[in-house]
C-alpha cells in the first residue's frame, strides 16, 4: 500500500483541470498548471501537456473528479471525460494511481487546512464529536463528510446535490415557478451551482417581467453575473446574495443529514470569489434556522476555504501516508 513518487495530482472539474506534483513525500507540491477540461480528449493527454519536459517521469497518479467514484472508474458529471484508471496507467507508463471524488478528496483534505486558508463564517463555535462537512458550488455541487475512526480518516462520499430543493418561503416559492428545469425538477445543484447563478439571475429577470429592451432581461453567464453583481445594486447583485443564503440553508440540511458536529466547511469555485457580498449575520440565521434541531446547527461552525488547491494538498498527503486514509485500496487502485 504505497504511492511511488514522484507522485502526479489532478483535480478535474466540469470546467478546469489543475496539476500539481509531489516530488517527494511531504515535499512541498510543484504547481504544473490548469486549463479547460473540454481542451482535452480526456486525462491522459491533459496530463502529458502539463508534464515538465525537464523533471523525471510521474510514477504514480492520483485523481480527483467531479462525478461519482466507481472503483476504478469515473464518469465525470458535467463534462464528457469518462476516467479509466488501469487504462490511464498504461498510457502514461505508471506504477500506481487511485481515482477519487473532488469532495471526497476536499473531505480528506480538511485535516490539512490552516487558519490562513480559511475565512470564519460567524463566531467561533465549540462544536464537537461528529463528522466534519466539505461542501460548495462549481460547475456542479459537491458534497461530502470526514469521519475519524482508529485514528484513520473515513471519507463519506455523496451526490446529495442532486437532492430535491424546495422553496423555503413565499418569495422562493415565486421565484421557484420561473426557474429552468434541466432534468425536469429542481435540485439543490439546479440553483446551487456557477449554471445555477445564471437560472436564478434568469429566473429573477422573468420575475421582474421587464420590457422589451431592458438591460436587466439579458441572458449573462455566471461570470457577467458576479462582475456585475460586484459592481453595484441590481438583479445580478440580488441573485449572488439569493445564493449566499441558499449555500447556507443547503449547509444546514446536509449538516443534520450527517451529524457534522465537526464543523462545516464551503469551497468550490464560485464562493471565494462573491466573498465580499457574504452577510455573516444572514449566513448564520439561515444556516441555524431548522427547528426543533436548531440548537445542534447553533453549535456548528461554519468556515469557507480561501485557498487554491486544496483538494491537491488533500490527495499529496494520502500519497505520503496511506495507511492513515481508510480507503478501499483493493478495489480502487490502478495497478
Amino acid at each position: 500500500m504505497r504511492f511511488p513518487h514522484p507522485l502526479l495530482l489532478c483535480d478535474i472539474g466540469g470546467t478546469n483541470v489543475r496539476f500539481a506534483l509531489a516530488p517527494t513525500p511531504g515535499a512541498p507540491l510543484i504547481a504544473l498548471g490548469a486549463a479547460r477540461t473540454a481542451q482535452f480528449a480526456g486525462l491522459a493527454p491533459a496530463a502529458r501537456a502539463h508534464l515538465p519536459k525537464d523533471a523525471p517521469a510521474p510514477r504514480s497518479m492520483m485523481v480527483c473528479a467531479a462525478g461519482p467514484a466507481n472503483g476504478r472508474l469515473l464518469a465525470l458529471t458535467n463534462a464528457h471525460w469518462i476516467i479509466d484508471g488501469p487504462e490511464t496507467a498504461r498510457e502514461l507508463g505508471l506504477e500506481q494511481g487511485l481515482t477519487l471524488n473532488d469532495f471526497e478528496a476536499l473531505a480528506f483534505a480538511l485535516p490539512t487546512l490552516e487558519a490562513a486558508q480559511v475565512r470564519r463564517i460567524g463566531p467561533a463555535l465549540p462544536g464537537g464529536p461528529g463528522p466534519r462537512l466539505a461542501l460548495g458550488p462549481g460547475t456542479g455541487l459537491g458534497v461530502a463528510a470526514l469521519a475519524e475512526i482508529d485514528g484513520r480518516y473515513v471519507a463519506i462520499s455523496s451526490e446529495a446535490g442532486h437532492m430535491d430543493f424546495a422553496p423555503a418561503d413565499a418569495q422562493e416559492a415565486a421565484l421557484w415557478a420561473h426557474v429552468a428545469r434541466p432534468h425536469g425538477r429542481v435540485s439543490a445543484e439546479t440553483l446551487i451551482s456557477g449554471p445555477g447563478l445564471e437560472r436564478l439571475y434568469a429566473a429573477a429577470c422573468a420575475q421582474a417581467d421587464p420590457p422589451p429592451g431592458d438591460p436587466t432581461a439579458r441572458a449573462l453567464s455566471a461570470a457577467q453575473i458576479t462582475q456585475e453583481g460586484l459592481a453595484g445594486p441590481g438583479l445580478a447583485r440580488e441573485s449572488l446574495r439569493l445564493l449566499w443564503r441558499l449555500v447556507a440553508r443547503f449547509a444546514g440540511d446536509m449538516t443534520l443529514a450527517f451529524l457534522a458536529r465537526g464543523g462545516v466547511t464551503l469551497a468550490g469555485g464560485v464562493l471565494p470569489r462573491i466573498v465580499s457580498l457574504l452577510d455573516d449575520a444572514a449566513f448564520r440565521a439561515a444556516f441555524e434556522n431548522k427547528e426543533p434541531m436548531g440548537a445542534i446547527l447553533r453549535d456548528v461552525e461554519t468556515q469557507l476555504i480561501v485557498a487554491d488547491h486544496a483538494a491537491l494538498v488533500g490527495m499529496a498527503a494520502i500519497g505520503a501516508a496511506p495507511q492513515r486514509y481508510a480507503i478501499d485500496y483493493g478495489a480502487r487502485f490502478w495497478r
